[in-house]
């Protein structure tokens, strides 16, 4: 059945799976995800033996999931981040998607969740193909003035190839770019996260799989959403106190 969504929102369900009484094993259970990461054991196998001892839904494990990561590769990301007073004058190589759907979602009104290494995510999944929603030019714009605003003149964004109307999308955000007279590139590439970890332009990205391996990194949907889109709900999983 095709995807006839407009906007990019909340699932039905999300009202009582991050119901304020819900939140607290939530973040016990990143915690909990997380400590065994940090020892070492399988990805699969910790989050099935975390979420099944607080019988969390399948969009609750996803939040966990996405939230969590290991104390080693929370250093080595807190390390290798960029901070937003720094990024004037930078080269930004955005991670596309990821970027996009995260402030779409956010816009939307979706819960976004803050993770341990303060990166906001959502749980939007595209599954092969992007849709635009009735947020997409909206969030484009936002972008571009918040790049404008802290001194980014110079940004590429790297899309997926395989996903589906990222034709479209490269043509979008092309003309949007072209009109607004921002110095965007857009690439369409078989794999942006193999761009994304050897490139050396500051990467804008939440993906856990880039942030492990790129050089540099800017949290900047995290950054536009604070500090521009306030009244969204964000729900902190970074810590159990």
């Amino acid at each position: 059945m095709p995807d006839k969504r407009s906007h990019r929102g909340p699932h039905p369900a999300d009202a009582k799976f991050f119901a304020p009484n819900a939140i607290g094993d939530l973040q016990l259970a990143t915690a909990d995800f997380s400590l065994l990461l940090t020892k070492g054991y399988a990805d699969k196998s910790a989050l099935k033996l975390v979420c099944d001892k607080f019988s969390l839904t399948k969009r609750q494990r996803l939040a966990v999931m996405r939230s969590a990561c290991s104390d080693q590769h929370l250093a080595s990301r807190n390390q290798r981040c960029v901070a937003l007073k720094n990024l004037a004058g930078q080269r930004i190589a955005i991670d596309g998607y990821n970027v996009l759907i995260t402030i779409e979602a956010a816009m939307s009104g979706a819960c976004v969740f803050k993770g341990r290494d303060g990166c906001f995510r959502d749980l939007a999944s595209i599954h092969g193909t992007y849709r635009k929603v009735t947020e997409t030019i909206p969030a484009l714009r936002l972008v571009g003035e918040f790049l404008k605003e802290i001194g980014v003149n110079d940004a590429v964004w790297l899309l997926d190839s395989p996903v589906s109307n990222s034709g479209r999308s490269k043509t979008l955000i092309g003309e949007l770019a072209r009109k607004s007279k921002w110095n965007w590139e857009i690439e369409l590439l078989l794999s942006p996260d193999a761009e994304l970890k050897k490139t050396d332009a500051v990467v804008a990205s939440s993906d856990s799989v880039v942030l492990d391996a790129c050089k540099r990194w800017a949290n900047l949907a995290t950054e536009i959403i604070q500090r521009k889109l306030a009244s969204v709900r964000v729900i902190d999983l970074s810590n159990s106190d």
